[in-house]
């Protein structure tokens, strides 16, 4: 029975695993475009380092075509900068320019065919993030604590409902990882991609440091209700709890760089308070 739940377990954590990836805002658009003759992909970056300009590839072996890479600070009204495509062989190329950590760009690409304007598969501009670059021990590292964590959640609300003595360990083991993964290596990763140790509550909006902060008050009570009454219903609550907000795909209020400040604002709840 127990090898069924951890096999379970780790196929439900997988699932969540590859849906927090495809849904997150920083995955690369990826469309066509169409000459009318032919089509090409088309892959649209949505971050990229600050520590070097970003190039914009467009793969396009029709020699006909030209055109120009448009671009501005974002969100700001500025007027948009145009950079003329440079023809590599059978490739487009320009650049964005390098912003700090956290600085953002809205994009879009203007093509033409012989004169004619050409189509592209999305209309609206595109919004790219620079973050700084984060030791990939480090990137590892969380990954594996966060799926570990995710994991063990499973497992141990599995164990709370069929009331497997041994659930109160790993609630205990649970709560240690998440507090490992989320409040000690997730502070370190947003450090050295955003320079601010912690954008959630009570300092910001951050959805990714809510999240976490969230599932980890959840699994606390768990453990002191455990203590207390040594009941299961809190544990089967904190699990479910977990799960859901490892559901909402991640990224939706991240950290943004005021452009007239040059400071963090997002997550702050300032960005969100002036949309009404």
């Amino acid at each position: 029975m127990k090898g069924l739940v951890w096999v379970s377990a780790l196929l439900l954590t997988a699932v969540f695993t590859y849906y927090q990836i495809v849904t997150d805002s920083a995955q690369p658009i990826k469309t066509e475009l169409n000459t009318g003759v032919q089509r090409f992909p088309i892959v649209f970056a949505r971050t990229h380092s600050s520590s070097a300009d970003c190039p914009v590839v467009l793969q396009i072996s029709d020699i006909t075509v030209k055109g120009a890479l448009l671009y501005k600070k974002y969100p700001t009204k500025d007027t948009l900068i145009k950079v003329d495509f440079k023809r590599e062989g059978d490739k487009l190329v320009a650049f964005l320019p390098s912003q700090p950590r956290a600085g953002k760009l809205e994009y879009k690409i203007d093509l033409k065919k012989e004169g004619s304007p050409v189509k592209v598969g999305i209309n609206t501009p595109v919004v790219i993030q620079f973050k700084g670059d984060v030791p990939n021990f480090i990137s590892v590292l969380h990954f594996l604590l966060v799926f570990a964590g995710m994991l063990l959640c499973i497992v141990t609300g599995i164990y709370a409902l069929f009331g497997f003595r041994s659930f109160k360990f790993f609630t205990v083991l649970t709560f240690i990882v998440l507090v490992v993964g989320g409040l000690i290596f997730g502070p370190i990763v947003q450090k050295y991609a955003f320079n601010e140790w912690w954008a959630g509550m009570p300092f910001g909006w951050d959805q990714t440091d809510n999240k976490t902060l969230i599932a980890i008050l959840f699994w606390l009570m768990a453990i002191e209700m455990l203590r207390k009454k040594s009941s299961a219903f809190w544990v089967i609550v904190a699990s479910i709890v977990t799960i859901v907000i490892f559901a909402i795909p991640n990224s939706l209020f991240g950290n943004q760089l005021d452009q007239a400040t040059s400071k963090i604002i997002q997550g702050t709840i300032l960005p969100l308070l002036q949309l009404f």
